[in-house]
């Protein structure tokens, strides 16, 4: 029995029965959802219904007396309703006015997305996460800061406020004014230039007949070199949420602690999250993956709810990981409304 064959009256106790489901954490009565579903039917009909569901996968019985609770199938046939049926969303205004200050403190885009991590957790009362990729991470500038001794901080900065910094070591002790000459050489040199490009060329230049170049030019080559090394990351991600996950788990109905340790490691595991998420996502709009649609048996106890925006060059991805008992309009409406003000941020709208 597939969704498609669900008429219009069982799609609606099957939304019901999810919806009381999420709120108390308890099986469902067909009493409740008689009272609850507005339909003016009797139990003995919802019964009825409820054997249909069952038969059908979207609902099981935990219990012989007990009531329903929703399969990840009846969650799916719940979350397509939402999204059949959503209105565009919108933030709190306060929630984005929160985001333009961050944005207007720091020209950063890691420190915005860490932010947003921590509004889509807070307001979704889920594990929330941040991603931007670029493909080519492109040279904005280069800085070379004296530290004591012989180190110097090399700061990279890559187009869209990516930042790599390095503690390397001089040769030598270099005067603040030669490596403010040294910086100046290689931003004339490579500025605007993709960032492999860069390390081939300072690698290529250090190849060549050290008489080509005077000292400060070799010294800011062989300082570049050993920054680039550890160029920008191309992907930027973070990741939030324990606080929401530990109130979740004391609450009544909340999530056990199996649950909240996996929930736990998995935030742990940031490289995992990653290449969970870029096999999902392959284009913008929303995703939703619930429970058994996972491919990996250990997510199959979570659900993603994740909005993905191109942007130019760069993809960013918002989103929330959490038990498949989760409030997904909540989720759904924070994902895509944090995206939108991202975006809104960002060209500064």
């Amino acid at each position: 029995m597939g969704s498609y064959e669900l008429s219009d009256r069982s799609r609606h106790l099957l939304a019901t029965l999810v919806r009381e489901y999420i709120e108390t954490g308890e099986p469902v009565s067909s009493q409740v959802l008689a009272r609850e579903s507005g339909l003016g039917v009797s139990s003995a009909t919802v019964r009825n219904v409820l054997a249909q569901l069952e038969e059908g996968g979207y609902v099981h019985q935990p219990h012989t007396s007990a009531g329903r609770v929703p399969t990840d199938r009846g969650y799916r046939v719940f979350v397509d309703l939402l999204l059949g049926s959503r209105r565009p969303a919108r933030l709190p205004a306060a929630v984005e006015h929160e985001l333009r200050q961050q944005a207007e403190r720091s020209l950063l885009l890691d420190d915005l997305l860490a932010n947003v991590s921590h509004v889509v957790s807070k307001m979704s009362r889920q594990v929330g996460f941040a991603l931007a990729e670029s493909p080519t991470a492109v040279l904005q500038r280069i800085e070379f800061i004296p530290l004591d001794g012989t180190r110097v901080l090399v700061v990279v900065v890559a187009r869209g406020n990516q930042v790599s910094q390095k503690v390397v070591h001089a040769a030598e002790p270099l005067r603040p004014d030669d490596l403010v000459q040294a910086a100046n050489y290689l931003n004339t040199e490579f500025a605007g230039l993709p960032l492999p490009d860069v390390r081939e060329a300072v690698i290529e230049r250090l190849r060549q007949e050290r008489t080509l170049y005077d000292r400060l030019m070799a010294r800011a080559l062989r300082l570049a070199s050993s920054s680039l090394e550890e160029m920008p990351r191309q992907q930027t991600f973070f990741v939030e949420g324990a606080p929401s996950l530990l109130d979740r788990a004391a609450a009544q109905g909340g999530v056990s602690l199996a649950t909240l340790r996996a929930l736990l490691e998995m935030m742990e595991e940031k490289e995992r999250l990653v290449r969970l998420l870029n096999q999902y996502i392959d284009g913008p709009g929303l995703t939703v993956v619930i429970g058994a649609e996972h491919a990996l048996p250990d997510l199959r106890a979570f659900s993603l709810v994740a909005s993905t925006t191109v942007d130019g060059p760069t993809i960013r991805t918002v989103g929330v990981i959490g038990p498949t008992r989760m409030h997904y309009s909540r989720a759904i409406t924070v994902v895509d409304g944090t995206t939108k003000a991202v975006a809104r941020v960002l060209r500064n709208d």
